[in-house]
C-alpha cells in the first residue's frame, strides 16, 4: 500500500473522533507524498445547518493567503517588473505613514514580505467591495503608527501585504482578485477556490464559529480590503494542495524560503521568516509553511520540501490548534520523519518575573495591554479591544494570568485556542524598561 494511500486510511479512520474530541464542527485534511493527493472531510461546514463537510467545501484560508500574495510579486520579480530592495513609493507614490522621521519612504517591498517593515499591522479598515477597496485603503494608512525603523526587528504586519497586494494591481493593472485568478487561480487548474464571499455562496461554505459554545459567526469573513492579507480567499484542502505543488516543484519560488529574520522566540509563528513563508528546523528536516485564522475559521499548512510531503489542515472553529497538532503532527512524523515543535510548557516553579522591566501599557492596532506584576512574581495581563474586529475575538476583553517562561518571555497559565499564550519582551528604553511586548506584533509601551 502507498503512503498515500496509508495516510488516506489513517486520516479516515480518526478525523471524525478528533474533531468531536476538539469541539471542531467541521475539518479538511489533505495530504502530498510522493506526488498524490488525498483528502478527507468531516463534521459539518455550519452548526446552524447541520450540512455535511465534503471535500468539495471550501474553507477560508485566513493568512495562507498571504504567502499567495508574495507569490504573486515573486512573479513580478521573476519577470524583471519590481526590485524587492527599492522603496515601495517607487511603486505606490501615494503610500505614507504617520511618521516623524520619515520611515515609510524608506520600506521596501522586502521588508513588507518579511514583517519587518515597522507598520502598525492590524488596520482592518473596511473600504467597500468594489475593486477600488485595496486602492482606497492605502490612503488610510496616513495615520498608522511607525512603530519602530525599518528593518530594525520583526512584527507581523496584516497592512503591509495589503500594499503588497497593491503593487500587483498597480504592476499588474487589474485588481487583486483578477491577478489572483489569472496568474495563479487559471494556470493551477483549481476548481474549488472562492476569492470573495460572492464566489463562495456558489460553492460549498463553511462558516466559521466562535465563543467557548463554539456558535456560528455573526459575519462571513473580514473586510475586503484586507483580502492579499487573508481576509476572503477560500478553497478546498486539494487546491491548497495545487498552489503547494508548484512551489516544490518550480525553482522560479525557491528564493521564498531563504530566511529574512528571525523570530522572537514564539514557536508558533516559526524560527525565521522568509518572504512569506514561516521557516522552523525541526527534528527530522527543515519546514515550511503557515497558519491562517479569520473570524471562526482556522488553516494550518506545513510543508516539508526535501521529502516533497506537505499536509493541511482547514477548520471552521473550535480548538483547531490542537486538532492540527494531533493530525498533522502524526502525518508528518510518519510520511516525513519530521517532529513539530512541542508548544512551550508553563513552568512548574518559574522564578519571579521583573517588573521593574515587564509592567506596564501597550498597545497595538487591535488591543489595549495592561501588564500588572504581582508581589508572588507573577502577572495579569488584561486585553481590551479597540475595534469591531477584535471585539469578535476577545469578546469585550480578557485578563490572563501570566509566569516567567525565562529571561525574556512569559507565558500564559491557562491555554486560549489550544495554546498557552507567549509573549516576548523586546527593546529597552533609557530606563531598561521593554519596549514591546510582543506577541508576534509588536505592541508599543505607552505607559509606566
Amino acid at each position: 500500500m502507498s503512503q498515500a494511500h496509508t495516510a488516506r486510511d489513517w486520516i479516515t479512520a480518526n478525523l471524525a473522533d478528533l474533531i468531536a474530541l476538539h469541539d471542531v464542527p467541521g475539518a479538511q485534511v489533505a495530504v502530498l507524498v510522493d506526488g498524490e493527493v488525498v483528502d478527507v472531510a468531516a463534521g459539518v461546514v455550519n452548526k446552524a445547518t447541520g450540512v455535511p463537510a465534503t471535500d468539495k467545501a471550501v474553507f477560508q484560508i485566513g493568512s495562507i493567503t498571504k504567502v499567495w500574495t508574495a507569490t504573486l510579486v515573486q512573479q513580478l520579480v521573476n519577470e524583471g517588473l519590481l526590485d524587492l530592495d527599492r522603496p515601495v513609493r517607487e511603486y505606490l507614490p501615494e503610500f505614507a505613514a504617520d511618521d516623524d522621521e520619515g520611515a515609510s519612504a524608506a520600506i521596501t517591498t522586502r521588508q513588507l514580505l518579511s514583517h519587518t517593515c515597522g507598520l502598525e499591522g492590524d488596520r482592518f479598515t473596511d473600504t467597500g467591495t468594489n475593486d477600488d477597496a485595496i486602492e482606497r485603503y492605502v490612503g488610510t494608512l496616513a495615520d498608522a503608527v511607525q512603530l519602530f525603523p525599518p528593518g530594525e526587528r520583526f512584527s507581523y504586519c496584516n497592512s503591509g501585504f495589503v500594499l503588497l497586494g497593491r503593487i500587483v494591481e498597480v504592476l499588474r493593472r487589474e485588481p487583486y482578485n483578477a491577478a489572483l485568478r489569472r496568474h495563479l487561480i487559471a494556470p493551477l487548474g483549481l476548481s474549488h477556490v472562492s476569492t470573495h464571499a460572492g464566489e463562495a455562496v456558489l460553492q460549498l461554505a463553511a462558516i466559521g464559529h466562535i465563543g467557548p459554545d463554539v456558535r456560528p459567526a455573526p459575519v462571513y469573513g473580514l473586510p475586503a480590503s484586507a483580502a492579499p492579507a487573508g481576509a476572503t480567499l477560500a478553497m478546498s484542502a486539494r487546491s491548497l494542495l495545487g498552489f503547494v505543488r508548484m512551489h516544490l516543484t518550480d525553482p522560479a519560488f525557491d528564493a521564498m524560503r531563504e530566511p529574512q529574520v528571525p523570530v522572537p522566540g514564539l514557536a508558533a509563528l516559526g524560527d525565521h521568516w522568509g518572504l512569506g513563508w514561516m521557516l522552523w528546523e525541526c527534528p527530522g528536516g527543515s519546514v515550511i509553511g503557515h497558519d491562517g485564522g479569520t473570524i471562526g475559521q482556522y488553516a494550518f499548512l506545513r510543508i516539508v520540501p526535501a521529502a516533497g510531503v506537505a499536509v493541511v489542515v482547514l477548520t471552521n472553529g473550535g480548538n483547531a490548534p490542537a486538532l492540527f497538532r494531533a493530525v498533522g503532527g502524526h502525518l508528518l512524523r510518519e510520511l516525513a520523519g519530521v517532529q513539530l515543535p512541542e508548544p512551550p510548557r508553563v513552568p512548574s516553579e518559574p522564578a519571579p518575573i521583573d517588573a521593574r522591566r515587564a509592567a506596564g501599557s501597550y498597545r497595538d492596532a487591535l488591543v489595549d495591554l495592561d501588564l500588572a506584576v504581582h508581589d508572588d512574581g507573577s502577572a495579569s495581563l488584561t486585553t481590551t479591544p479597540r475595534t469591531a474586529e477584535s471585539r469578535l475575538l476577545f469578546g469585550d476583553g480578557r485578563t490572563a494570568r501570566l509566569v516567567r517562561l525565562d529571561e525574556d518571555r512569559l507565558i500564559a497559565v491557562e491555554e486560549r485556542a489550544g495554546r498557552h499564550e507567549v509573549y516576548a519582551l523586546a527593546g529597552a528604553d533609557s530606563e531598561g524598561r521593554a519596549l514591546y511586548l510582543h506577541s508576534g506584533r509588536a505592541a508599543l509601551r505607552t505607559g509606566a
